[in-house]
């Protein structure tokens, strides 16, 4: 006669979350995001700003090769002719128009200086030898690097103004080379040989001024022993710089101050 073996089917205690317990996980997560993200940003801004530094020195650097190898700057001559017009003081400035803290307000403000010329595009075409683009003939036929050096290696965005949207990182289709926040790198180069830079923004008295002759990030005002007056000089010939994350300065604040304190410097 044959046991019969009376096999129980193993018990499986399948237990669903409760809402509660769905509820505490969600809330867990959203704390640990609301903790890692602000961290996460904070170290994306270091990195751009680091980033941004090492351009901008590069450009310096790529400028003054330029001009050991052609004793001259890469400006165009119609740049070269208004920096040398009276109160120019033999410098030039390729810019961008940059917000301020008053809505609607640019700088620098309407009519532009005539020794500012708000793009950049003419100083990348001759250091990275494009030639016979319609965005700007400077160096059309390589007439302002016959020697076709490729003085700069910068990453090209792609951005296409004309396209609309936001400004890219980079040289962009209309050659303007932007920082990591996509706003225009502001170059100014000493044209007339005496060593003594002035950038149309950071020459200002209201940005660099200490009262004294010794202005803000090593500038020195040698022509008035108070610091009187918008002669605020760095000791080289060429000066690069970047409006930083905001993207905005302000010409009556100082230079370590307010939206002008993100900036980055090439001769800090």
């Amino acid at each position: 006669m044959s046991s019969i073996v009376n096999r129980k089917s193993p018990i499986v205690n399948e237990r669903a979350f409760t809402i509660v317990e769905l509820l505490t996980v969600i809330a867990i997560i959203a704390i640990l995001a609301a903790i890692l993200l602000p961290a996460l940003a904070a170290a994306r801004v270091q990195a751009q700003k680091k980033q941004a530094l090492l351009q901008i020195r590069d450009l310096a650097t790529q400028i003054q090769n330029y001009d050991s190898a052609y004793s001259r700057m890469p400006i165009s001559p119609a740049a070269q002719a208004a920096a040398m017009q009276t109160g120019n003081s033999g410098m030039f400035t390729y810019g961008g128009l940059f917000a301020t803290p008053v809505n609607g307000v640019t700088w620098p403000p309407a009519p532009v200086p005539a020794n500012y010329y708000p793009s950049n595009n003419e100083v990348i075409a001759i250091l990275m030898d494009i030639t016979n683009t319609t965005v700007t003939m400077v160096n059309q036929n390589h007439q302002k690097n016959p020697q076709q050096t490729a003085f700069l290696n910068a990453k090209m965005s792609g951005w296409d103004p004309t396209q609309g949207g936001t400004p890219q990182a980079g040289v962009g289709n209309d050659l303007i080379y932007r920082d990591p926040w996509g706003n225009p790198y502001v170059i100014t180069m000493d044209l007339n040989a005496d060593n003594q830079c002035l950038d149309a923004f950071y020459r200002l008295q209201a940005v660099s001024g200490t009262g004294s002759v010794t202005g803000l990030n090593g500038l020195i005002n040698s022509t008035d022993a108070n610091g009187a007056g918008n002669n605020f000089a760095f000791h080289g010939n060429v000066m690069v710089w970047s409006a930083g994350p905001d993207g905005k300065v302000d010409p009556s604040s100082g230079a370590n101050s307010g939206v002008n304190k993100d900036n980055i410097l090439s001769w800090q």
